[in-house]
């Protein structure tokens, strides 16, 4: 894939928006890591109801019985509620009480789940970090895998409602939908990830970066279950206004194909377009051990708006809308894998 191509995480990609938007961006340039952040004064009660943001009436969640079940009101409220912790990089007392909030959601929904702890060597030092692995079983020995990450990034009041809350909000209603159905051919866990962001500074750094997914797939090989993972599907950056999320490149045709077909047939056409880009993200790991893998992300329009990875990715840029129709394509290309692999 070209350069010009990868949009995610290349630095010159990040240079340029970052000089582009740099009077929203903290104050922080590429050379230098990213001021720290007071994560302990951050963890508010999650239990605390939504900021009050008006809706626009198109980008309102439909039904859920208009989303296979999915709500993406309730989606929603999840991100809102993640948001109220504030900034939560990983190894913090903020993210401590974001790990205690998806414990008590699983367990309200019923979801069998692991806490998979390690310590992982950062650009800043080593850092505890924490996966949670929901495993919702199923009546063979296939897992479909999806991954999303909870960690924000280290930077001063960066809330993440995008980077991070968007796919957490989405997969916690997943699991809502999920957890407690009937079985069905393949497991699928669900995993909140942790160490998504790069830790020591502002641009994307591969080696500092995808912890908790590099863990996952490492865990998954020794155990064996790697080979049973019939698909990776990873959502990242799903929640935004205008969501548009292209094609990756980087997976396979057939994967590429379930996803695209499953929302054509469900009508979100203009959501899921036929353009590709290349995508340095969770899927990662995943990739190098040649097991199927895609990413649903649209960071490019987050960068070009001037929102990415700064103190502005807040609740308000977030349509529940996108949520809903994300959260719909995602639960009916599960169905569709469960058929592909009996």
């Amino acid at each position: 894939m070209p350069a010009a191509m990868v949009f995610r995480r290349s630095s010159w990609i990040v240079a340029a928006a970052f000089a582009a938007v740099s009077a929203g961006a903290c104050g922080h340039d590429s050379a230098r890591p990213s001021a720290p952040v007071n994560a302990s004064s951050s963890a508010a009660a999650a239990a605390a109801a939504p900021a009050q943001i008006a809706i626009p009436p198109s980008d309102v969640a439909p039904p859920a019985a208009q989303t296979g079940g999915f709500d993406g009101a309730k989606a929603y409220d999840q991100v809102a509620k993640l948001v109220a912790f504030g900034p939560h990089p990983p190894a913090t007392d903020a993210i401590h009480a974001v790990q205690n909030y998806i414990h008590s959601q699983l367990q309200s929904f019923g979801c069998a789940f692991d806490d998979d702890d390690f310590n992982a060597q950062t650009g800043i030092g080593n850092l505890a970090m924490k996966n949670i692995v929901a495993k919702i079983p199923g009546t063979g020995q296939g897992i479909i895998l999806l991954l999303t990450h909870y960690d924000t990034k280290r930077v001063d009041n960066f809330v993440g409602a995008e980077d991070g809350g968007s796919s957490t909000g989405l997969m916690l209603e997943m699991a809502r939908n999920l957890c407690g159905r009937p079985k069905q051919a393949n497991s699928v866990w669900i995993v909140f990830l942790d160490g998504e962001e790069t830790q020591a500074q502002f641009t994307w750094v591969t080696s500092d970066s995808v912890y908790g997914s590099r863990e996952l797939a490492a865990r998954m090989s020794v155990a064996g279950d790697l080979k049973r993972v019939r698909a990776v599907i990873l959502a990242d950056m799903v929640g935004q206004y205008g969501l548009r999320i292209l094609r990756d490149s980087d997976a396979p045709k057939w994967l590429n194909d379930t996803i695209s077909n499953t929302a054509a047939r469900l009508g979100y056409q203009s959501v899921f377009v036929s353009q590709e880009t290349s995508t340095e993200d969770d899927t990662l790991p995943f990739i190098e051990r040649h097991v199927p893998a895609i990413d649903l992300i649209d960071l490019n329009d987050y960068i070009n708006l001037g929102y990415w990875h700064t103190a502005q990715d807040t609740l308000d840029k977030i349509s529940p809308r996108s949520l809903a129709i994300v959260g719909h394509v995602i639960l009916e290309s599960v169905n569709a894998l469960q058929l592909k692999f009996p």
